[in-house]
């Protein structure tokens, strides 16, 4: 008996120990995630706070390197060598291997040695260390509710995955550990979802969002701003519209007040970037510049078009055209008293007539003119963006100088030649006014105290 009462003891207290540290105090947060993710296609946030990358990119968009010591260029900036740290454990303990890392990249040869890990390009390509800047992730098979087996993600950050739900392939709530704290994600569809789930207190943390919702007004809410030079609010003109030449483009440019704060966008490339060009071309506000545009070849028509946007642009977008159609007026007035326009009975055609439409999704593929938000590229390559052979050109923007340019610049691996390079582009692009840069664009994060 005496051995029994000795054998209970030491259970109970081996069972105390074990439940005293899975109830050890740990600060737990509960984080709000706008949109649809799946346990292979988590948001970058939280990748970042799991694993890394082959490489870093660091503020001012330059490339170092992160799980790789080092890295070469060779065959003529087709291949990329990239030799791995020997100090580095996946989380569950197991040695990091070159042959660990699958970047899943199509057309890319990659070949593994103890060491290093090859990637052959089909094409040079010199931002190719941003793309491996991407963390990775280890697939292995969990025991989950005792009968069962589910993927699981192992990385190599100071958090690690502890469990996560699902509705069909789609996350519901994924929860990530470190020994800091515990972070509970729970996924909306929407904004306007994850902003009802704030105020009904299934989360605490709420961030990224492109408005307060009125929150900032709530003593138990702390609203923190952040202003993100990675994106910006531009007006994109469809540049394969005949309304719209270049012309027409500057002038509506020279129409905009614009925000004269550190917000002001002025290029399609981060201002923090190494690449990022000073003094460009600005459009600040200049009506009698605007009308001089406009007069210099008055359009073959009237300019009545329609200006999408979404809701949380509304009220920009109403403000635009109301300056675009008092600037109209103004035109037509200039132009039925100027000496240089031989046949006044075109002066019609300087007026302007917008209406705004606004939806939760625009058509890219079919538009006049857009106000949206779009994000910044990490290196300044911008070749998807404004190649006149890309099919992701949404504004169908065709100049063959500027495919030169973007085309070198992929290229070009001398860091000098390429700041050179994308100096120019920015500048005869901004000449060109196919966009129209307004503002850095500000998120927003919730946090209830």
């Amino acid at each position: 008996m005496g051995a029994s009462v000795l054998g209970a003891l030491i259970l109970f207290s081996f069972s105390i120990s074990t439940i005293a540290q899975r109830l050890e105090f740990k600060p737990r947060r509960y984080v709000g995630v706008v949109g649809e993710y799946s346990l292979q296609n988590l948001p970058l946030t939280i990748q970042n706070q799991l694993s890394g990358g082959l490489t870093k990119v660091e503020p001012d968009n330059t490339v170092s390197p992160y799980l790789a010591e080092r890295w070469s260029i060779e065959d003529g900036g087709k291949t990329y060598r990239f030799v791995l740290r020997d100090d580095i454990a996946w989380q569950d303990g197991q040695t990091l291997e070159p042959a660990d890392l699958n970047y899943q990249f199509n057309d890319v040869e990659v070949i593994t040695t103890p060491n290093d890990i090859v990637f052959k390009l089909p094409n040079e390509y010199v931002p190719f260390p941003t793309v491996v800047s991407k963390p990775v992730f280890r697939t292995v098979t969990q025991k989950h509710l005792i009968f069962f087996k589910r993927p699981m993600l192992i990385g190599l950050g100071n958090y690690a995955i502890e469990d996560y739900k699902e509705s069909g392939q789609k996350l519901k709530e994924i929860t990530i550990d470190s020994p800091q704290e515990k972070l509970i994600y729970r996924f909306y569809l929407t904004e306007d979802e994850a902003v009802m789930a704030f105020k009904r207190g299934e989360i605490d943390v709420l961030n990224n969002l492109s408005t307060t919702y009125g929150l900032d007004q709530w003593e138990t809410v702390q609203v923190d701003a952040t202003l993100n030079y990675d994106r910006y609010l531009a007006v994109f003109f469809n540049n394969a519209s005949p309304l719209f030449n270049k012309n027409v483009r500057q002038a509506l440019s020279y129409a905009l007040e614009k925000d004269q704060s550190s917000a002001r966008a002025y290029s399609p490339i981060n201002p923090n970037s190494w690449a990022y060009l000073e003094g460009g071309k600005s459009y600040d506000y200049d009506l009698e510049r605007a009308k001089e545009r406009l007069l210099a070849e008055i359009p073959p028509e009237p300019l009545h078009f329609e200006l999408t946007t979404t809701n949380n642009f509304a009220a920009e977008a109403e403000s635009i055209a109301q300056q675009w159609e008092k600037f109209g007026q103004q035109a037509y007035e200039a132009c039925l008293i100027s000496d240089d326009v031989a046949d006044q009975e075109q002066c019609i055609n300087t007026t302007i007539e917008v209406s705004v439409r606004i939806t939760n999704f625009p058509d890219t593929s079919n538009f006049q003119v857009l106000l949206l938000g779009q994000e910044i590229p990490q290196d300044p390559d911008q070749y998807h963006l404004w190649h006149s052979e890309q099919s992701t050109n949404f504004i169908n923007y065709k100049n063959t100088r500027i495919d030169a340019l973007l085309e070198k610049g992929r290229t070009t691996a001398e860091k000098t030649e390429r700041l050179a390079i994308y100096q120019e582009f920015q500048q005869f692009f901004l000449e060109d006014a196919p966009v129209i840069f307004l503002r850095h664009l500000e998120s927003y994060q919730l946090t209830r105290l």
